[in-house]
C-alpha cells in the first residue's frame, strides 16, 4: 500500500512541539525518580531536544518554562536553538510555585499578589518578544478548598482582568492559550476548570485568545474529540497538550492508556481543518516521563501522535459521508475502524526514508550512543527537575 499524496504531504508538514520540562528528573507526588545524563541547563534541553528532531523530522520547537528555563539572555537561547535546527515555540508561565500564590494567583484577594502573578505574565511576554515565539500558556492552579473560602465571582472578575491586560500586552502575531484543568490543587472550586470557562473568557478577549486542549484534564468518559470539533467549529481551538491518563493528571505518554481516543481526536482536527496550513494549532507533548528514558520517551510520543493521524488522514471521506448521509450506523462506524485498524508503520518508514531520515527512529537514536555520552559528560551540577 502506497501513501497517497495528500496524506504524505499533511504529514510532511506536521510538526509538534516538545516541553523542555520532559527532559528533567520527575516522578510521583512521593518521590522524584533521577537518571543519568539529565540536563542541568536550559542549553542542555535544547540539545536532547534536537535529538527528537533529528531521528522524528517533525518535532522542531521546543516549549520553555519559566522560570523553570530562566536565563540572562533569551535571545542568545534563541540563537542557540537555531544552531541545533529547532527553535524556541511556547512559553509557558509559572504562577503556582510560589510561597504568595497560596490562595491564588490572578484571582487572590490580595491585590499585591495579583499584581506579582500579573507581573509574572507580562514578563513571559518579554520572553515571547527576545525568542520570537507566537504563543504564551497560562494555566493557573487557582481555585479554593473550602465552601465560604471566597467570592467565586468575584475569582472570575479577577481572572478576567488579569487576561485582558495580557491580551492588551500581546502584539504582532502573538497570543495567549488558555488551559484549563479539573481539579488540583484545588478540590472545591477551580477558577477555569473546563473547556467551557475557558471558551468564555476566550471569547470575550477576542482573536488573540484561543483554548488549549490537555488530553488528561477531563473528567473520566468526557468525550473529548466533541471539544475539538466544538472549539474548532468556533475557531478557538489554540493548541493541544497531549498525553494519557488512567486516573487524573497521570501524565503519561500520549497514547499509552487510549490509543483509539487519539486517533478520534486526531480524526476530529482533520475533519476540522487543523492540520491545514495556516490554521495555527499547536500540537505539544506535556508528559513527565519518570521512569523510562527522557529522549526515547519523547520519540516514542512523536510517533504515537504521528500514527494517530496517519491513521486519521486514510479515513475514506466518501464513503463515511454516503454511510453518515444514508444512517447507515454500522457503515459509518465501520469505515472509522478501518483506518484506525490500519498499519501505518510501514507507510511512516517509506516517508522517512524518502526525506532522509532513519526508518526506525526509535532504534537510531539508540545506535547513535547518544545516551552514553551525555550520561558520561553530564556528571557534576544540579540536573533539572520539577521547579529547575
Amino acid at each position: 500500500m502506497s501513501i497517497p499524496d495528500a496524506v504524505a504531504s499533511a504529514l510532511r508538514h506536521q510538526a509538534i512541539e516538545l516541553p523542555s520540562w520532559a527532559f528533567g528528573n520527575s516522578g510521583t507526588r512521593f518521590k522524584v525518580f533521577g537518571q543519568p545524563g539529565v540536563p542541568r541547563t536550559p542549553e542542555e534541553k535544547l540539545a536532547d531536544a534536537a535529538q527528537v528532531h533529528r531521528y522524528t523530522g517533525i518535532a522542531p520547537s521546543v516549549a520553555l518554562h519559566i522560570p523553570w528555563d530562566e536565563v540572562g539572555d533569551y535571545g542568545v537561547l534563541a540563537a542557540r536553538a537555531e544552531e541545533l535546527g529547532i527553535r524556541i515555540g511556547t512559553i509557558n508561565a509559572n504562577v503556582f510555585q510560589d510561597d504568595d500564590y497560596r490562595l491564588g494567583s490572578v484571582t487572590n484577594p490580595e491585590p499585591r499578589v495579583r499584581r506579582k502573578a500579573l507581573d509574572h505574565l507580562l514578563h513571559c511576554v518579554d520572553v515571547m518578544d527576545a525568542t520570537g515565539s507566537r504563543d504564551l500558556k497560562l494555566w493557573f492552579a487557582d481555585g479554593t478548598n473550602y465552601p465560604g473560602q471566597d467570592d467565586i465571582a468575584a475569582r472570575q472578575d479577577r481572572l478576567a482582568e488579569a487576561l485582558e491586560a495580557v491580551r492588551a500586552r500581546l502584539s504582532g502575531n502573538q497570543r495567549m492559550l488558555l488551559e484549563y484543568k479539573l481539579f488540583e490543587p484545588a478540590f472545591y472550586t477551580t477558577d477555569v476548570p473546563d473547556w467551557g470557562t475557558a471558551y468564555a473568557h476566550c471569547r470575550t478577549l477576542g482573536a488573540r485568545a484561543q483554548v488549549v486542549v490537555d488530553t488528561g484534564h477531563h473528567a473520566p468518559g468526557t468525550n473529548i474529540e466533541f471539544i475539538v470539533a466544538f472549539l474548532l467549529r468556533e475557531g478557538k481551538l489554540g493548541g493541544f497538550d497531549f498525553n494519557s491518563r488512567f486516573y487524573a493528571d497521570d501524565d503519561l505518554m500520549v497514547g499509552a492508556a487510549d490509543p483509539f481516543q487519539l486517533f478520534r481526536i486526531m480524526r476530529e482536527v482533520v475533519r476540522g481543518g487543523g492540520l491545514d496550513r495556516g490554521a495555527g494549532i499547536a500540537f505539544m507533548l506535556d508528559q513527565c516521563h519518570n521512569i523510562e528514558p527522557k529522549i526515547p520517551g519523547q520519540i516514542r510520543s512523536v510517533l504515537n501522535v504521528q500514527e494517530a493521524t496517519a491513521k486519521a488522514l486514510l479515513v475514506d471521506t466518501g464513503a463515511l459521508s454516503a454511510a453518515q448521509r444514508s444512517g447507515d450506523v454500522l457503515g459509518a462506524n465501520a469505515v472509522l475502524m478501518d483506518a484506525y485498524n490500519t498499519d501505518v508503520r510501514p507507510l511512516l518508514a517509506d516517508l522517512r526514508t524518502g526525506l532522509g531520515l532513519d526508518p526506525d527512529p526509535m532504534r537510531a537514536f539508540e545506535r547513535s550512543g547518544y545516551l552514553e555520552r551525555i550520561s558520561a559528560d553530564r556528571v557534576g551540577g544540579q540536573p533539572a527537575g520539577w521547579g529547575a
